[in-house]
């Protein structure tokens, strides 16, 4: 069995949720509060939190604290080994596929109205 990046399982997960991949996808624009995270989430602030924390725990965003207010920032950088592992596999699919195209111009052509054989 191949290697397996073992960093990459928690930013998969991470990614996994949609509330999530919408405030890193806010966080993309900008550092933004907690509670400006929270409010289109429609989320009580202890669900957000820990949202927040997977997606700190992967890496993928780094908090701050400034008084009573919480920072979030996105940390981008860290997108990179999923974007490397998703380049390689789509070189591989696109490969199988380029292979099989191959194979598939050499067999001969088959018929659409051609007698079953029996």
């Amino acid at each position: 069995m191949a290697k397996f990046d073992r960093a990459l399982t928690p930013l998969f997960q991470a990614l996994a949720d949609d509330t999530r991949r919408a405030m890193l996808e806010r966080l993309m624009e900008g550092p933004a509060r907690v509670t400006d995270l929270a409010a289109p989430t429609g989320l009580a602030l202890p669900t957000v939190l820990r949202h927040l924390g997977v997606l700190e725990d992967a890496g993928l965003i780094a908090t701050e604290k400034s008084g009573r207010t919480r920072i979030c920032r996105a940390q981008p950088a860290r997108l990179a080994p999923a974007l490397d592992w998703l380049s390689r596999q789509r070189a591989a699919w696109e490969q199988r596929l380029d292979r099989l195209d191959t194979l598939l111009a050499t067999l001969p052509e088959i018929e659409d109205d051609a007698e079953p054989r029996t």
